[in-house]
């Protein structure tokens, strides 16, 4: 634990440290989401198209899945409280950026570069301040809350850029995180930082490394709905017939293998490592990473599949959609706070597994429960549940991971942490996607094929065109697009429904393979502890 100067001695104090930190979460969650309902909006505003905007934020995400490792070694050499105001000053730069941009090159600077760097300083920061200042058994509860912030921004996201491109303009909502970054900075004097004794040195061999291996990775996972898993898509590029995001992929593991081969000759040199790969070994922190990868998999595909479902095939506005989506911020919040409140000493193995199944449970009966004739209520049940899960792995893991090893490597464990996350994220987007869209296509063109009011030669058109992937459309974009092709009565009315039906089924087969993970993941709780850690202090 850190010494007694280096915690939050009051209560009050105890409670500004631990806001100032959640609203740190909140802010690095909130660009992972709040633009997602105004992307259109966004690209006219600055001159580019829908795929400019979206590359934008593929950029933003592969920045700080590059430099997440080495902005956690940054808090260990320069102190975790100046990493973490650095990493602000630095995102609100980029965020004012992003608010003024003219156009892409600008909004890249500042969204995708800016904040990105920014995140990769704050959030392992965020991981070892409240190692910090909190002692050992108040961490599960402060972790819980820290991530609870995080994920409850995730949600109301939607709902945030809904009302801001609605009623003002997307531009208002990077100006607002300016403000918060300055409140943030005003309280952040508030926080304790543990002073570091390392030698201010970086091990750069190991940053290219790990930069390059996490972003070639994370890039061919985001470029797997467009190129294709295995089989490339159309006009994709490919080597050996093979899908380029296969290549990709390896190629990132095979840099991250020699990224680990370098630290430990670095270890055995008596070298200062970007990180110790003796850390990996250890059981209950790979456990608690293993459960991280799993958490955030699941939790981006549900933010994935449940708004399109709300938005495209029942037709809310994003207003709506993110209202629908706020009951699993509640049950989220209160199983983040109350389990270490009213349950201090439970297992935490015992929680993560109950957590895990209640995610399982809530998958499985939103996948239950869509229908052609349901409406936006059904998602409250599962979304309560899935939300109950989340709140429980977020109430233990943070403190799993830290107080697996000495607290002078908790901003290591902050970047590796956050790498796990962002790997689990990317994934479960891109994973929740490609099945998806893969059962949709099969679906429509079946629905198609058996349909006798479509003729033979509209069937042949169709399997040719839409071999790389129906898009997820709603029933009035398909309308639309039909009566400008032109076609007859009947053969719209069953492209209609096709669609209908497919959509559903792609829905289905997203949630069913998000289900199958949390069902995964149950294999691996056995590396979570089964007594909460105390502290070691007389």
């Amino acid at each position: 634990m850190a010494p007694e100067a280096g915690t939050a001695e009051s209560s009050a104090t105890a409670r500004i440290v631990l806001l100032t930190l959640s609203a740190g979460q909140f802010l690095m969650a909130l660009d992972s989401s709040v633009m997602n309902v105004s992307i259109a909006t966004v690209a006219e505003d600055v001159g580019t198209t829908v795929t400019g905007i979206q590359g934008a934020i593929t950029a933003y995400t592969l920045v700080m899945a590059m430099f997440m490792i080495p902005g956690g070694k940054v808090g260990a050499l320069i102190g975790r409280k100046r990493a973490f105001t650095i990493g602000c000053v630095i995102y609100g730069c980029g965020s004012l950026t992003t608010a003024l941009a003219p156009n892409l090159p600008v909004l890249l600077l500042g969204w995708s570069f800016l904040e990105g760097i920014g995140a990769a300083l704050i959030l392992p920061a965020i991981v070892a301040l409240v190692a910090g200042n909190f002692a050992t058994e108040r961490r599960p509860a402060a972790y819980g809350l820290v991530a609870a912030a995080g994920a409850v921004a995730i949600a109301v996201g939607p709902l945030i850029g809904g009302v801001a491109t609605t009623y003002f303009s997307w531009r208002w909502v990077f100006a607002g995180e300016v403000l918060l970054v300055l409140g943030i900075l005003v309280l952040a004097r508030r926080i304790a930082d543990v002073p570091s004794d390392e030698r201010p040195r970086i091990d750069l061999v190991g940053v290219v490394l790990s930069a390059a291996g996490l972003g070639i990775f994370v890039y061919g996972v985001l470029r797997s709905d467009e190129w294709g898993w295995f089989r490339p898509k159309p006009d994709a590029p490919s080597w050996l017939g093979v899908s380029l995001v296969v290549w990709l992929m390896l190629a990132g593991l095979l840099l991250i293998w020699l990224f680990l081969r370098w630290e430990a000759r670095m270890v055995k040199r008596h070298r200062e490592p970007l990180i110790d790969p003796a850390m990996l070994h250890n059981k209950q922190l790979s456990g608690g990473l293993t459960m991280f990868f799993f958490q955030y998999l699941v939790q981006m595909g549900v933010f994935f599949v449940v708004p399109l479902y709300l938005s495209v095939a029942l037709g809310l506005s994003a207003l709506k959609t993110g209202a629908h989506i706020l009951p699993l911020s509640v049950t989220l919040l209160a199983a983040a706070i109350l389990i270490p409140r009213f349950l201090p000493n439970v297992s935490p193995r015992r929680v993560v597994r109950l957590g895990i199944l209640a995610m399982l449970a809530g998958a499985v009966a939103l996948m239950a429960a869509l229908d052609a004739d349901a409406g936006a209520e059904i998602v409250t049940i599962p979304l309560l549940l899935i939300g109950l899960g989340m709140g429980a792995l977020a109430s233990q893991l943070g403190s799993v991971t830290v107080s697996a090893v000495p607290e002078a490597q908790s901003a290591e464990v902050g970047g590796v942490q956050n790498a796990a996350t962002n790997l689990g994220a990317s994934i479960g987007t891109a994973l929740a996607g490609s099945i998806m869209i893969a059962a949709l296509t099969s679906s429509f063109l079946t629905s198609v094929e058996q349909n006798p009011a479509v003729p033979a030669e509209v069937k042949s058109q169709a399997t040719v065109e839409l071999e790389s992937g129906v898009p997820f459309l709603s029933d009035a974009q398909l309308k639309t697009a039909l009566d400008e092709a032109g076609t007859s009565t009947e053969v719209t009315q069953a492209a209609l429904d096709a669609n209908a039906a497919a959509r559903l089924d792609g829905l289905r087969a997203a949630l069913a393979i998000l289900a199958f993970t949390a069902l995964l993941a149950l294999f691996f709780t056995h590396r979570i502890p089964k007594t909460q850690p105390r502290s070691t202090e007389p």
